[in-house]
């Protein structure tokens, strides 16, 4: 079998005086009426593919939610894959572009009509419209060996390798939050990470030392059960707050910090869930009015379908995709479409 055409899009939507709208774009080519979504690049990211078709295609530029249906069929006898996301529109405004004649907001009935693939309706059918707010956990991207710096560990830089990912990793983020409330470990390492996110928009890195790697050797039980507990109110006072976080720490940390990040959200991970993450990897909650909606793992690099999903209730274990064919089972019923054949 041929090799897989990997695209990705997003269901736009958005609150109107009648109920909810999404946005629907024709396509002359082929004279019909689907999502947006496109093709991905050489080496691109699937997060940076569907921000940029959707922004082609309707002018309008995406801000990610939580990561929807995917969808697997023929396209022109080829096998096609398709990975969408959920995206609140918050600008009315809309036109078509690129490839794209015609654009259009529809009450949710009438795009289901006006759609012209079935599998196009069951990526809608697994939108829950509702407005989220991501609380973002990053591991710090490569910094070289610890056995390699002969300084203080906290003042250890990036390396080559890690000052163009902390680049990388600045697109990705912004994918999810333009802009966001940035804390970190003290550790240069993690500062120097999100800090080309914060620039790009203008914004800063805020120290935590909370968010600083423990000493394992050294620590107690009731060093790590106060550790929890310090973590606990942080998250707490950054759910409240209503804003979009990105918190940057440690391969040490990340468990805890997950653990304290779900107990807020009344959703605690389940025993068997693997909070661990490559150098740059990040973990998305997605939080709506105080709860847990979604909670997606994505690597920086080299992984076709990154996605960990959960339910609203519950954080349920499962593991990255890293293969175009590979499908990852979701309680959400995210992922395992029966191919179809179609043009889009």
């Amino acid at each position: 079998m041929s090799e897989a055409i990997l695209s990705a899009g997003a269901v736009v939507w958005r609150q109107a005086a009648h109920g909810i709208e999404v946005l629907l774009v024709h396509r002359p080519k082929y004279d019909d009426w689907s999502l947006p979504k496109g093709k991905r690049e050489p080496g691109e990211h699937v997060l940076l593919t569907a921000v940029r078709e959707v922004l082609e295609e309707t002018s309008v530029r995406p801000v990610l939610g939580p990561r929807l249906r995917t969808v697997e069929y023929l396209a022109q006898g080829r096998p096609k894959q398709v990975d969408y996301w959920a995206a609140l529109s918050v600008k009315d405004e809309a036109a078509a572009s690129h490839e794209i004649d015609a654009v259009s907001w529809l009450p949710l009935p009438e795009a289901l009509d006006r759609l012209s693939y079935p599998h196009d309706a069951d990526v809608i059918a697994s939108l829950q419209p509702r407005g989220t707010v991501p609380l973002i956990l990053v591991r710090h991207v490569s910094a070289g060996h610890k056995r390699a710096w002969a300084g203080e560990d906290l003042l250890r830089p990036l390396d080559a390798e890690g000052v163009l990912d902390a680049l990388l990793l600045g697109d990705l983020l912004a994918c999810f939050a333009p802009c966001a409330r940035v804390i970190s470990s003290p550790a240069l390492r993690c500062t120097e990470s999100v800090r080309p996110y914060a620039a790009g928009f203008g914004g800063s890195v805020e120290v935590e030392a909370i968010l600083a790697a423990p000493d394992r050797a050294a620590e107690s039980i009731l060093d790590r059960t106060a550790r929890a507990h310090t973590l606990r109110h942080l998250f707490r006072d950054l759910v409240a707050d209503g804003q979009p976080v990105v918190a940057c720490l440690h391969r040490e940390n990340l468990p805890l910090a997950l653990a304290a990040a779900c107990s807020v959200l009344d959703a605690p991970p389940a025993a068997d869930f693997d909070p661990s993450l490559a150098k740059g990897g990040f973990l998305v909650l997605h939080v709506a009015a105080g709860t847990l909606v979604a909670l997606e793992r994505y690597e920086l690099l080299g992984s076709d379908s990154p996605v960990t999903l959960t339910s609203s209730a519950a954080v349920t274990s499962s593991a990255t995709v890293t293969s175009s064919a590979a499908v990852t089972s979701s309680v959400s019923a995210a992922t395992g479409v029966s191919p179809t054949t179609g043009a889009s």
